[in-house]
């Protein structure tokens, strides 16, 4: 319990730093929201007038004791460039990256999972020697370049799936999901290479250990021992990794988002910036750093949950 307060204590401290960050980085920026709204021919008294109906007049604690509840009420103003509710940019955007972010992500544990408990248990055959080989190739190759390669290949030389763009599901679900495939193929190759790796060195590890020999000893099958202790025990260091890769997944999207030209969180950040878009941008990366902050704790509890030691030393 202490142990998991402690998380609690020092998650809350870590927000708070960054929102004070995010938003005190964005006041010492050179621009003024209410001129960029306006445009260059407004006036000095249409300036003060808009910069009062935005609050920009206020005193900067404020401004920020306001933007700080806006993140958790969903009031965060009015985005320069839309012209709209900034949470209603969010709305529209936020289904894409969630579908490409899921996607990747199974498309991740489904292959890196048995593919490293394989290679571990047949490491000194000759495939397994290919595979390690492949493993090294995806960690190597940026997955932005990986995806222009799946472009290429599947997309103009065979024809087999749509080289940008979006379908809404509402529209045709069988032609949205085939817009997926390719840039969740792209982020997955990097991920699951690094799964693989880590979890086959982590489980060769735990074969060295005294309670694997002990098992056997009693007659204990060895599939047995390594399902029921080698493996569990294997995975409370990859559930670190994993919560690195699904962090990592929602800020590579950023990339694979623009080079299939998708419609999600990560393009819009990419527009907000050239545009300039200060409340936008806030927006993004605080919710970005709640993700980050809020996956840290479920990791957590998920290693008390798989290793009930912890528990009891908390």
């Amino acid at each position: 319990m202490k142990r998991l307060t402690y998380k609690l204590l020092s998650s809350i401290l870590t927000l708070f730093i960054v929102t004070l960050l995010i938003f005190f980085m964005f006041q010492v920026l050179p621009g003024n929201p209410a001129q960029i709204i306006l445009g260059i021919d407004a006036d000095e008294a249409q300036i003060k007038q808009l910069e009062q109906k935005l609050g920009l007049d206020e005193p900067l604690t404020t401004r920020y004791m306001q933007w700080v509840q806006g993140i958790f009420t969903g009031d965060l103003g009015e985005s320069l460039k839309y012209q709209m509710p900034v949470i209603d940019v969010l709305k529209q955007r936020v289904p894409v990256t969630l579908a490409l972010a899921l996607s990747s992500l199974v498309l991740t544990a489904i292959l890196a999972i048995p593919l490293g408990i394989f290679i571990a248990m047949k490491q000194d055959k000759w495939y397994a020697f290919v595979l390690n080989l492949f493993t090294q190739l995806g960690i190597a190759i940026p997955s932005f370049w990986f995806g222009f390669l799946l472009i290429y290949l599947f997309g103009v030389k065979l024809g087999w799936f749509p080289t940008f763009g979006y379908t809404a599901w509402s529209e045709n679900p069988m032609q949205a999901i085939r817009s997926f495939i390719l840039p969740s193929v792209a982020i997955a190759v990097s991920n699951i290479a690094v799964v693989v790796r880590y979890l086959r060195n982590t489980i060769l590890d735990q074969t060295t250990m005294d309670y694997v020999r002990t098992a056997k000893s009693k007659g204990v099958k060895d599939h047995q021992v390594m399902s029921r202790h080698i493996v569990r025990n294997a995975f409370i260091p990859v559930l670190t990794i994993m919560g690195m890769i699904v962090a990592d997944t929602i800020a590579g999207s950023i990339i694979i988002e623009n080079v299939f030209a998708l419609p999600g969180l990560g393009s819009l950040l990419i527009q907000s910036i050239t545009s300039r878009d200060f409340p936008l941008i806030q927006a993004l990366v605080s919710y970005i750093a709640i993700f980050v902050i809020v996956i840290n704790i479920v990791i957590d509890l998920l290693y008390r949950i798989i290793d009930p030691r912890i528990k009891k030393k908390g």
